[in-house]
């Protein structure tokens, strides 16, 4: 089972983040993550990026459900002001 601190630990040992929040009951876990390496990508682009950084752990099947938002920094300040 996998704790929301090790997933932090992969994406951002794997990327830049300028913002990152994981939550989750050891099953099913729901990130936001902000990231200027998100800037010009549609969602589909987004989301493989985020995946790239935590393959081994889906591959595994030690990280099996996790959900996530990925925003630019400056989606992330316009949603909160």
């Amino acid at each position: 089972m996998m704790h929301p601190e090790q997933i932090e630990q992969l994406i951002l040992a794997g990327m830049a983040c300028e913002h990152l929040t994981i939550e989750g009951d050891g099953q099913h876990f729901q990130a936001v993550v902000v990231s200027r390496e998100f800037e010009g990508k549609n969602r589909v682009q987004r989301q493989q990026r985020v995946y790239q950084t935590l393959q081994e752990k889906l591959d595994s099947g030690e990280l099996h459900a996790l959900s996530f938002k990925t925003l630019t920094p400056e989606e992330w300040s316009a949603q909160h002001g």
